[in-house]
């Protein structure tokens, strides 16, 4: 092996030794392209129902996964500004909402299904901050990418 081949070689291995130690590294530091993600779909008007999925993506949150929840149908009113839950929920005296915004502090997305606002008296303006309207595509690059868990309320 000529000297200059050889040298490439050693360069080559090293790269394929340092590649995975790199993605370690840019994922323990938070890099989103690493990230460890979920997505959850909520659609049910019960108020426990909406609470054990906030809930539930919080802990996952707190586990270190982003989660990005979809409001569809009657859950659709958490993402209106405004929008409280009647009663609050023991033990701890919480409302789906106020875990909803919560968790978009820390990094959780929120998007209405885009059929959403259409088939309601709703627009746009009346989103909370922070809230957009999920595209058909998007979605479901999210539900077919196998690294990414969909669970269903």
């Amino acid at each position: 092996m000529s000297g200059i081949s050889c040298m490439a070689s050693a360069i080559a291995a090293t790269a394929l030794i340092l590649s995975p130690l790199a993605m370690a590294e840019e994922h323990a530091n938070g890099d989103d392209a690493y990230a460890e993600r979920a997505l959850v779909i909520l659609t049910s008007d019960s108020l426990q129902t909406q609470g054990m999925a906030m809930i539930l993506a919080n802990a996952m949150r707190e586990q270190g996964t982003t989660p990005h929840i979809l409001l569809c149908d009657a859950a659709g009113e958490l993402a209106i500004d405004g929008y409280e839950s009647e009663t609050e929920l023991g033990p701890r005296g919480v409302k789906p909402e106020g875990l909803m915004q919560m968790m978009m502090g820390e990094g959780a997305g929120v998007d209405v299904c885009a059929i959403y606002l259409p088939n309601s008296e709703y627009g746009e303006d009346d989103l909370r901050d922070g809230v957009g309207v999920a595209t058909p595509g998007a979605m479901a690059e999210m539900m077919r990418d196998p690294a990414i868990p969909v669970f269903s309320f």
